[in-house]
């Protein structure tokens, strides 16, 4: 088990503990916030097995049905995470309006601050982690997985303040504020709705071969160009946490093949150095410049 695969675990098992944790809690106090967290870490969850499986996957050698790789199977797994969350978003939104309609009241507000806390302390933890494996493996499913986490640590938070509010106004001055806790709700939603959309757009651009930034395309450009040579045809594109570069690399017909093979060979190495995890294809042409 490979140090992607044993990170996605890590937030297989925080998730659920969370998950029991604050299912709990909503029933005992009838807080719409704390269930739109519940199912908002039931979708972390669901998200977390997707990457589990997706970078698992995803590092499964090349073979004769997918000669380039499994490297699009993250890519997949984000969208399909992004459609989850947008899922659990109208899903908080729908329980939040039906709450204020009816007027729905809380109790045990204090026990849904201590699991928002302990949530919140959790998720930093595990989505810290999460962010730094997925910036040395450049895993985009593992970076999903790490952004629920970071939202639901916000969330979490939003929620405990919102509950701290309802309990203070209704101990120092008897006033209940049980209505914040549907509006709350509803905040966090469209938080959840806006990151999964940014989420998905993310992962599905790699779907369609898009290709390497401007930055990165400036930067093939000038480790070629440094070795004083014509090139043409260059062409990149990225399937999950694999890069390919493409290009056509033009010799001088005095040139020998030892030596344009040669030459090749050091670009090549330079682009792999330049970007891990990256196949270089350079076609040699032989051209007569007069």
């Amino acid at each position: 088990m490979n140090i992607k695969e044993k990170t996605a675990g890590l937030s297989v098992i925080s998730n659920t503990l969370l998950i029991v944790l604050k299912l709990i809690s909503g029933i005992i106090s009838g807080s719409v916030s704390i269930l739109s967290e519940a199912i908002h870490s039931l979708m972390d969850l669901l998200a977390a097995v997707i990457a589990y499986f997706s970078v698992k996957i995803s590092d499964t050698p090349p073979d004769k049905e997918h000669p380039y790789g499994h490297g699009k199977f993250e890519n997949i797994s984000g969208v399909v995470e992004g459609l989850l969350i947008l899922i659990a978003s109208f899903w908080i939104i729908s329980e939040a309006i039906q709450n204020i309609i009816h007027h729905k009241s809380i109790d045990s507000v204090s026990w849904g601050i201590v699991v928002m806390t302990i949530s919140s302390i959790v998720n930093i933890i595990v989505s810290r982690r999460l962010y730094k494996v997925a910036k040395t493996t450049h895993s985009i499913a593992l970076e999903a997985d790490a952004l629920h986490l970071k939202l639901d640590v916000y969330t979490s938070i939003g929620v405990a303040v919102g509950l701290l509010i309802i309990w203070l106004s209704d101990f120092l001055f008897k006033i209940n504020l049980s209505i914040l806790d549907p509006v709350i709700a509803i905040l966090v939603a469209l938080m959840i709705f806006r990151e999964a959309f940014i989420l998905i757009r993310k992962a599905f651009s790699p779907l369609v071969d898009i290709g390497f930034s401007n930055e990165e395309i400036e930067h093939v450009k000038q480790i070629i160009e440094k070795h004083n040579l014509k090139y043409h045809n260059l062409r990149t594109r990225i399937a999950g946490n694999y890069r390919f570069i493409d290009f056509h690399l033009e010799f001088e017909h005095h040139i020998s093949l030892l030596e344009a093979q040669q030459t090749r060979k050091i670009i090549k190495s330079e682009l792999q150095k330049a970007f891990e995890k990256t196949d270089v294809t350079i076609q040699t042409d032989t051209v007569n410049h007069l």
